[in-house]
């Protein structure tokens, strides 16, 4: 899943990389090429994959070191794969094809441990004034994300306060402090689900 050594003639002589920070931004990729993976996974820190075709990206797996990760304007979907990356904290997905909420963040939940920040705006499963959900889809859709990251600030730009994360664990329980998904919760992830497929409000 990651492309052959052929392609780093093609990047690597106007590749983006300052400091800890690479850019890979806007190159039609679908795959992170094997000669960036050996040069770079244990030195990136923040990567910008943004405006590109990832479909896939279990290549990312060497880059442990990562603390963000920008994936917006690209082909992911709600049953994407992503290796474990224990050190990430900042998320970006806007713009994607991702429409099932529960299995999307049940998946996330448990590779991305300490994510603080996360964007999700313009995929079918974050309602919005923006896409025709109404407030109350909106509300229950934070709730249900915020429900499954323990660390998480801030949800589409818009800051978690204490009272929402209390009012999400009234809603959906402390799905982050148990490794396992009790009947409840398997309850809540059908709502979500229902709730995320309702046929959007006209305007």
């Amino acid at each position: 899943f990651i492309e052959g050594r052929s392609a780093r003639s093609l990047l690597i002589g106007d590749m983006a990389m300052t400091g800890k920070h690479l850019s890979l931004a806007y190159r039609d990729l679908q795959h992170i090429p094997l000669d960036l993976v050996d040069d770079y996974f244990d030195r990136v820190e923040e990567l910008d994959l943004s405006h590109n075709k990832f479909f896939e990206l279990r290549s990312l797996g060497p880059f442990t070191a990562l603390t963000t990760l920008v994936l917006d304007h690209n082909q992911l979907n709600s049953h994407v794969k992503f290796p474990t990356l224990p050190r990430l904290e900042v998320l970006w997905l806007n713009h994607n094809n991702i429409s099932n909420l529960p299995i999307f963040i049940e998946s996330i939940a448990k590779t991305f441990p300490q994510l603080r920040i996360l964007s999700m705006m313009n995929n079918s499963a974050a309602p919005s004034y923006f896409n025709g959900g109404s407030y109350d889809r909106y509300e229950d859709y934070r709730w249900y994300v915020i429900s499954h990251f323990a660390h998480l600030q801030s949800l589409d730009d818009t800051p978690i306060s204490a009272e929402e994360r209390q009012a999400a664990e009234k809603a959906y329980g402390r799905v982050y402090l148990s490794g396992k998904i009790t009947r409840a919760q398997k309850s809540a992830s059908k709502q979500a689900t229902k709730t995320s497929s309702r046929p959007k409000e006209a305007s």
